[in-house]
């Protein structure tokens, strides 16, 4: 703290005078009585005030004491999420922004951000001085970056804006788990390993061509994994890729292993250097969810009470869930009516066509003619058309035939390994990636590898 006193004439006060602060502090005050007609006494030693005598020869003691000052803050941080259909003009006019700063504000972070990317629920801040001026505004636009909104000089009417990534700290995690009667799903078993809901949806993604993550699970079942984890300065965290994974199954051992060849893009193998991405996901809603009603050549139709062929496969799943391609193609309609309810039909290369009926609302701005990669979101599940609830049915055609979805995929052969000339540099990225696998699990992971 910084501090300065001033001695004055006689009857006057020496005070301590601190820096603003904005807390309550604990200020010492120095008294002292000074006579205007006793000489001063030399000081006993530097930097202590001497006592000082009184007209009538009696001696002024200094008062030592302390007392806490309360010092009043010049500005409110206000800090909280964006509310659902909100614009940045009405989040800061609703918080007292003056309009004719709103207004700048939205001019000036309209240049360097889309405003309407602005997305309900991701964090903010403002700062606002107690006459209400507005001092700062920032909101957190991803796990990356902020944009930030702030006076070209303090008291100016014209703002700067800038988009600013997020300082965050890199560390190689490892964690294990598995599946029993007290976490029974990969959810719980993940929470009960440390880890959150991020790095289960991440890894059911790895192998969701290989296990049924909603009903395939068994007792026993277990995972270890090598992640990257960012840490903030606010002591928050977030995850990064995944580098290499190991999921036990009723008896198999699955592994992948990230791994970037070049001029490509990164992507998991297996330890042979096959690639684990399938041509079709095994379900176009992620973590499988409960079949219903499966293929079949004749199935009485639960609202027409009709017997007629079920060339598809129905998934029960809440209203709103996210419906994705289950593999790259490109849109071939986008269409509503009484029977199908709101339907995609992807096309996609092989021959193959998927259809996704009864969705309750499309992806926006998803139309004929666009292209789709696997995994992207089409629609949402609903009960629209011919319906008794929230369902997706989901049909696959090859060749202008229906097919049965999920034979289809499981008979489909595996993709091409990577290429000869490639397999050296991947086998030294499985090699340590085992090493931290054996880390999270405390095994021998990789024992038995492919060379």
């Amino acid at each position: 703290m910084v501090t300065s006193s001033k001695a004055v004439n006689s009857e006057s006060l020496a005070v301590s005078r601190s820096t603003y602060v904005p807390s309550t502090l604990k200020v010492a005050v120095v008294v002292a009585v000074v006579s205007t007609t006793a000489s001063r006494a030399p000081a006993e030693a530097p930097g202590l005030v001497p006592a000082a005598e009184t007209a009538g020869g009696a001696t002024a003691g200094i008062v030592d004491a302390a007392q806490d000052i309360s010092l009043v803050p010049d500005s409110t941080l206000v800090k909280g999420l964006i509310p659902r259909a909100a614009t940045l003009d009405k989040l800061l006019r609703g918080h007292g922004v003056a309009d004719d700063a709103a207004l700048a504000v939205v001019g000036a972070a309209g240049r360097v951000f889309d405003l309407r990317r602005l997305q309900s629920l991701r964090p903010f801040s403002l700062e606002r001085t107690v006459e209400g001026a507005l001092r700062l505004f920032q909101y957190e636009i991803d796990a990356d970056s902020s944009l930030v909104v702030r006076p070209m000089a303090p008291g100016a009417t014209t703002w700067r804006a800038e988009i600013v990534p997020i300082p965050k700290t890199l560390e190689h995690a490892a964690s294990a788990g598995q599946i029993d009667r007290d976490t029974p799903s990969l959810f719980q078993a993940m929470s009960g390993a440390g880890e959150g809901d991020e790095l289960a949806v991440g890894l059911a993604g790895i192998f969701a061509g290989e296990v049924d993550f909603n009903s395939g699970l068994q007792p026993g079942d277990g995972f270890a994994l090598a992640f990257e984890r960012y840490s903030r300065e606010d002591g928050t965290a977030s995850y990064g890729a995944i580098t290499a994974a190991e999921f036990r199954n009723d008896g198999r051992i699955l592994r992948a292993i990230r791994f970037t060849p070049p001029g490509g893009e990164p992507s998991y193998y297996d330890e042979q250097g096959h690639s684990l991405q399938r041509f079709f996901l095994r379900s176009p809603l992620r973590f499988e969810p409960r079949i219903t009603s499966g293929f079949s050549a004749s199935r009485m139709h639960p609202i027409l009470h009709t017997s007629r062929a079920h060339q598809g496969v129905d998934y029960a799943a809440p209203t709103g869930a996210p419906v994705v391609a289950a593999s790259a193609g490109v849109v071939t309609s986008v269409t509503s009516d009484g029977a199908n309810g709101r339907m995609v039909r992807l096309r996609h290369a092989s021959g193959y066509e998927s259809h996704y009926l009864h969705l309750s609302g499309f992806a926006a701005g998803l139309r004929a003619g666009q292209r789709v990669e696997q995994g992207d979101t089409i629609g949402f599940v609903g009960s629209s058309g011919l319906a008794t609830g929230p369902h997706l049915h989901y049909a696959l055609m090859k060749n202008g035939s229906f097919v049965n979805p999920l034979v289809e995929q499981r008979n489909l052969p595996p993709p091409e390994p990577l290429a000869p000339d490639v397999m050296t540099a991947f086998r030294a990225a499985r090699d340590a990636a085992f090493v931290e696998l054996a880390r999270a699990s405390g095994s021998t992971a990789g024992a038995g590898a492919a060379p």
